[in-house]
């Protein structure tokens, strides 16, 4: 189900293409995000550095696993991009 103009209530207003949405490169930089902050999570436990500062970049991790999933979930719906 390609949905071409979900995202764009004025889709072509003044002759413009219809918005595409760049799901795949958000993609790319959660998956980036991702790996970046577990791999620093790990280092900030084995070096001991300060639990809140181990805290934050899990936290951040997890946010990042979340957008994954979510952006995942809107491409298997057919959203383009």
């Amino acid at each position: 189900m390609d949905r071409p103009d979900y995202h764009d209530p004025t889709a072509g207003i003044g002759g413009a293409p219809p918005a595409q949405s760049a799901l795949t490169l958000r993609l790319l930089l959660a998956l980036f995000g991702l790996a970046a902050c577990a791999a620093l999570t790990i280092v900030c436990v084995e070096l001991g550095a300060p639990v809140v500062l181990s805290a934050i970049v899990a936290f951040l991790a997890l946010a990042a696993a979340v957008d994954v999933a979510v952006i995942l979930r809107r491409k298997f719906a057919g959203e383009p991009g």
